[in-house]
């Protein structure tokens, strides 16, 4: 990672990261996508046309498992360019559209030999687990996959915690095994081709890995580097706590203003919990830095830390970052405990920067202090917009008011998402292009 002066003063020309990311995505599904439907002529059509069906809703249903692995395999080079948000959406629809074609698979295949056999559908099916090896698995992984996208509805979502959603969600592994193994075991691809038993060994070898390898391997071995600790604990008011953290190497850790962690602070009773937190200061090579409010009993507890707490942080995350800058100028709106990535952006951006903090009362501006000598220091306009949500201080006429040439800037949005959502459509009326606003979601899976 370069340091604070050695970073670029202006955009950088050419295409923007989130493209090359995007399109590379695009490119690694479709080149696939070609290469399954390529085999799967090759390995030529049952006479059946359900069975057909049934077996190419099976093997795209297939690709699109091995592709949820790898957009939630958190590895670096695309959730920077990405973010994970983004990435975490995209494994969200990815996984219903897996769950609607395993449901086809089943279902054509099923009725497909239902039609060709004197039984019905039910008994087709019990003859099929009974006959055929591996059926019985891919029921079972089926269930499983059917299980995890009810509970991952966004209804059933509102009424669970984190914690059991997620452990839920886990035997989505169990499914991919299980799927895996009644593919080579039935699958038409495997017993005709050696050419693509080699393809999709390497498909789900390659998925596999990458999970592995960004989710196990990387956090294990920066930590092991890194031996994080906490250095400091410090209260901004009655509900705001800020935990300093220092390690060793820390000018080798790629973490950039804007960015997140997944914290866990390895005390008794909080060494399972995993918390995304912000850096709210840019990071020197030296320390890093979060500023957490108390909104339940997790982040309370953060003000009772110990100096000397070892920390294991997954991440640095989020693309969240001067990286996708467009203009040389920039907005940054935060509003609440959303300042913190705001504060550590404004650190670290070079050229002309306005700064909105949005917040009910003077009281609630945490950070103010720290952000109006920031702006002073480096030549920017601070504005502190405080009152009840209603009316909105942040619609268009407001903000073309603040910054008249807003549609020339990049706008860097944080805070609560009532607020970002108003926001944004204030900056869609002001004609804001979307390539110039960027924002980020913290959203989990898998």
């Amino acid at each position: 990672m370069t340091t604070l002066q050695e970073r670029p003063a202006a955009p950088r020309p050419g295409v923007r990261p989130g493209v090359v990311g995007r399109t590379g995505l695009y490119a690694v599904l479709l080149a696939n996508a070609v290469v399954v439907t390529v085999f799967f002529v090759q390995a030529g059509f049952a006479s059946n046309t359900l069975i057909v069906l049934g077996r190419l809703a099976g093997l795209y249903g297939a690709l699109l498992m091995a592709f949820q692995l790898l957009l939630v395999a958190r590895l670096p080079w695309f959730d920077r360019r990405i973010g994970m948000d983004r990435l975490t959406s995209w494994h969200r629809w990815t996984g219903f559209s897996v769950l609607w074609l395993l449901l086809a698979h089943a279902v054509f295949i099923v009725f497909g030999y239902a039609q060709s056999s004197s039984l019905d559908p039910v008994n087709q099916l019990v003859d099929l687990a009974e006959t055929v090896e591996g059926v019985l698995r891919a029921i079972t992984a089926l269930a499983v996959i059917i299980v995890v996208g009810v509970v991952s509805a966004r209804s059933a979502r509102r009424r669970l915690a984190y914690e059991t959603w997620h452990f839920i969600h886990l035997y989505t592994y169990v499914a991919v095994v299980l799927a895996f193994t009644h593919q080579v075991a039935a699958g038409t691809t495997f017993t005709s081709s050696a050419v693509a038993k080699t393809y999709w060994y390497a498909v789900w070898g390659v998925a596999l890995a990458a999970v592995f390898t960004g989710r196990v391997v990387l956090p294990l071995w920066r930590n092991l580097r890194h031996q994080l600790r906490v250095t400091a604990v410090v209260p901004e008011n009655d509900d705001v706590v800020s935990v300093y953290v220092t390690g060793r190497d820390l000018d080798r850790l790629p973490a950039r203003a804007g960015q997140f962690f997944l914290w866990r602070f390895l005390t008794r009773d909080r060494w399972w919990q995993a918390n995304p937190f912000s850096l709210s200061a840019a990071p020197d090579g030296r320390s890093l830095r979060l500023t957490v409010k108390r909104a339940g009993d997790g982040s309370a507890a953060l003000r009772h830390l110990k100096v000397g707490t070892r920390v294991f942080a997954e991440g640095p995350y989020g693309a969240f970052t001067t990286l996708h800058r467009t203009r040389p100028d920039a907005l940054l709106i935060a509003g609440g405990v959303g300042v913190t990535p705001i504060r550590a952006l404004l650190e670290e951006l070079h050229g002309h920067a306005v700064v909105i903090y949005r917040v009910a009362t003077d009281r609630d501006a945490v950070l103010h202090d720290e952000l109006r000598e920031l702006a002073l220091a480096k030549g920017a306009e601070l504005h502190l917009v405080t009152g009840p949500p209603v009316p909105d201080r942040l619609a268009p006429k407001e903000l073309a008011r603040l910054v008249p040439d807003i549609a020339d800037r990049d706008v860097y949005l944080c805070g609560p998402p009532p607020m970002m959502n108003a926001v944004l459509g204030s900056l869609r009326e002001l004609g804001v292009p979307r390539t110039q606003t960027h924002f980020e979601r913290f959203s989990l899976a898998g």
